[in-house]
């Protein structure tokens, strides 16, 4: 091979190299893409615990999920977003929630820590147990929970057939009972 040929190979590999995807480009792109992951599973957690806390049915994971191209994952990202955003939607609107407030103005403050009752609506430990079981264990009595959450798992035993003779004295000032 000659200094001639022995040039061009090495400015052809120059060459080619330079129009190579530049490595910069390659992180930014790896950087997105693990990027859009972390949202979508901050998303996709964010929806799953807000159905949850309603007692829903989990929501199918949409279709393409396993697929790893930047533009599936720009559309995960955004059907995950809006159903997490659907999600905290329904549960700002408990069903009887003018009935949770009132017998909340009559019973503690919604991080109430005073044994035997816990939070704004003053659940004892084993109503927790039944109608919370999950958020017990998470987060700890219901003075730890968010009204929103309190109001679920009063929902819950309310559907149980519970109704509201929990809070018999607070129920009756509110005309519930």
């Amino acid at each position: 091979m000659n200094v001639i040929s022995a040039r061009a190979l090495v400015i052809g590999s120059v060459v080619a190299f330079a129009f190579a995807v530049p490595p910069a480009s390659a992180g930014v792109e790896g950087q997105s893409g693990r990027s859009l992951l972390r949202q979508i599973q901050d998303h996709r957690a964010e929806a799953r615990r807000w159905e949850r806390v309603m007692g829903r049915r989990l929501a199918p994971a949409p279709r393409g999920e396993r697929d790893a191209s930047l533009a599936s994952l720009y559309r995960l990202r955004s059907v995950w977003k809006e159903r997490a955003e659907r999600a905290l939607r329904q549960a700002q609107r408990p069903p009887h929630l003018s009935a949770w407030l009132c017998i909340h103005a009559h019973e503690g403050s919604w991080s109430d820590p005073g044994a035997p009752y816990y939070g704004g609506l003053q659940m004892d430990i084993s109503f927790q147990q039944a109608y919370g079981r999950r958020l017990l264990e998470r987060k700890g009595t219901a003075d730890r929970w968010t009204p929103l959450e309190q109001m679920w798992v009063a929902e819950a035993a309310l559907r149980a057939g519970r109704g509201f003779h929990p809070w018999p004295n607070a129920a009756r000032l509110c005309g519930l009972l």
